[in-house]
């Protein structure tokens, strides 16, 4: 398992809006979650092992805040054509047995993976009300074979002070897992 870091996009910088399908074919937007005084954008994938390790976790997490208003959305921008683990069907299938209880989005063009500058999978944004970047990196500090439980702490620690309207801490650390699966040709230059 090759390990990429997430590029940690620059705090304060503003959510790029997205229109994509869900694993049933809706389109959903940024828009669509205006209301939320939080929103966590994760980009994940199937079958990346540091998205395996924390997927009870992260089920666990996104009912934990969905409950308490927040809004999570997680998108797959991996090629599908050369990786089919990670098709729009399995997809709909992974999410129905991680128990995800928030949107699962495909990117197919990749273009939102490279508004969004991500570059693993798991790679986390949490913006605040105003759609301002809070928070990016690890969900927690563990990962496949490190014997460290799956807690979600930092990106749990992230969302309670935006709830609460307190500020994010700037101790922030990369989320690292698989990079993201680019198209030939279509891996961006960050």
């Amino acid at each position: 398992m090759a390990l990429t870091p997430s590029t940690m996009l620059g705090l304060g910088t503003t959510a790029p809006d997205f229109r994509l399908p869900d694993t049933g074919g809706k389109m959903v937007a940024l828009g669509d979650f205006k209301s939320a005084p939080a929103l966590a954008v994760l980009f994940i994938c199937n079958h990346c092992p540091y998205v395996k390790h924390m997927q009870a976790g992260l089920a666990q997490l996104a009912r934990d805040y969905q409950a308490r208003g927040a809004a999570i959305v997680a998108i797959n921008s991996n090629d599908a054509q050369n990786y089919p683990a990670d098709s729009p069907a399995k997809m709909a299938q992974e999410a129905k047995s991680a128990g995800y209880t928030f949107p699962y989005l495909y990117d197919e063009s990749q273009a939102v993976a490279k508004a969004y500058r991500a570059a693993c999978t798991p790679d986390i944004f949490l913006f605040d009300a105003g759609r301002k970047l809070v928070y990016r990196g690890q969900i927690d500090d563990s990962r496949p074979g490190n014997g460290a439980p799956v807690t979600g702490r930092d990106l749990r620690a992230a969302m309670d002070a935006v709830l609460a309207g307190k500020p994010v801490t700037a101790r922030q650390v990369p989320s690292v897992g698989c990079g993201i699966k680019w198209k030939s040709g279509n891996a961006p230059a960050y």
